[in-house]
């Protein structure tokens, strides 16, 4: 309890001072709300309009929640079949990496032009951003299993397919699942991204709205929302990583 105490105060105390110097200078140099609104007004400003923030965030949740899926499962398929396949990561790894050049948010308009205003741009926006880290790392983890064990198995007689599940994978896991938490973050990034070239709800939406209206309170609103969403994604993750990776101490 201690040693959980120790590590969560220090960003705590570190957040609170931030937010009083703020709201200091807010006061002494008399910024006005449209400029920059101090935490309190934020924080008045998020009490009272909940109820209409809340069907944009759940709508945010649930295109990053799809996009999340999709886009973890396309980076797994993908550092598999080039882990199982060399010289197709000869091939095409570094058009992997290349792949990420170009910015999503210049991405995003062609998807809309392409695929129309629905919830398939966005996905795919929201898939992009995911699934390479979640291929590098599994590629990564993939690549790092000792050596000496993979002797002795194949010594022993063991097969491909049992060499990766009892050997490769469990030992990729921790690799997989730092991976997996990077994608977490960026999905929601990414959903916010979808919804700025076009929707008619979610944070995104929101936030543009409330932009052009100059309701600069409401926008710092909803960048909270998407921080507290962000940080739920890791969380949930991160217990999920734990329950399946009991083995690894670290995590």
């Amino acid at each position: 309890m201690r040693s959980w105490w120790s590590s969560v105060w220090p960003p705590v105390v570190a957040v609170l001072f931030f937010l009083l110097v703020w709201q200091a200078a807010v006061s002494i140099f008399d910024i006005e709300k449209f400029i920059l609104p101090a935490p309190t007004a934020i924080g008045s400003e998020a009490v009272t309009g909940a109820a209409g923030l809340f069907q944009h965030t759940l709508a945010t949740l649930q295109l990053t929640l799809i996009g999340f899926i999709i886009g973890t499962t396309i980076g797994l398929v993908i550092s598999l079949a080039l882990h199982m396949v060399p010289f197709l990561k000869t091939a095409l790894y570094p058009l992997l990496i290349l792949s990420q050049n170009v910015p999503t948010i210049a991405l995003a308009p062609l998807l809309m032009i392409w695929f129309g205003f629905g919830m398939l741009p966005k996905v795919i926006v929201i898939t992009l951003v995911c699934f390479f880290p979640v291929a590098v790392a599994a590629l990564d983890g993939l690549a790092r299993t000792d050596r000496t064990m993979m002797n002795y198995m194949q010594m022993a007689g063991a097969t491909s397919w049992q060499i990766f599940t009892k050997l490769e994978l469990p030992h990729a896991l921790p690799s997989i699942f730092s991976g997996i938490r990077i994608a977490a973050t960026y999905s929601v990034m990414g959903a916010v991204i979808g919804e700025w070239i076009g929707s008619d709800r979610g944070i995104g939406y929101y936030m543009m709205l409330q932009k052009s209206g100059y309701r600069t309170d409401r926008v710092f609103v909803a960048i909270l929302v998407i921080v507290l969403l962000s940080l739920l994604m890791v969380l949930l993750i991160t217990l999920l990583e734990k329950r399946l990776i009991r083995w690894n101490r670290k995590s």
